[in-house]
């Protein structure tokens, strides 16, 4: 199983438009992918954008990717240490 973890890059968190762009990648992979904080350490499903969400994952927060696919990790990994609010 691989996993990485990343500070979130995005200005106001894993809210709606960030959580969207990463569950719509995480839905091209078979693979399960979760997203995980220190104080949600069981996680949640990366292609549901509404769990992403339930993170509360601010600004700087450290999120764990863990899947058995080690390119998917590396995607959303990127993905969360992007400002996605920015693009």
């Amino acid at each position: 199983m691989a996993s990485k973890t990343v500070v979130v890059g995005s200005a106001v968190g894993l809210h709606a438009r960030p959580a969207t762009i990463i569950a719509e990648a995480a839905e091209k992979y078979d693979e399960e992918i979760t997203l995980s904080t220190p104080e949600d350490e069981e996680g949640v499903d990366a292609a549901s954008q509404l769990l992403i969400m339930t993170l509360g994952a601010e600004k700087g927060a450290t999120v764990t990717i863990t899947s058995d696919n080690a390119a998917a990790v590396e995607e959303i990994a990127a993905l969360v240490e992007s400002d996605l609010d920015a693009e």
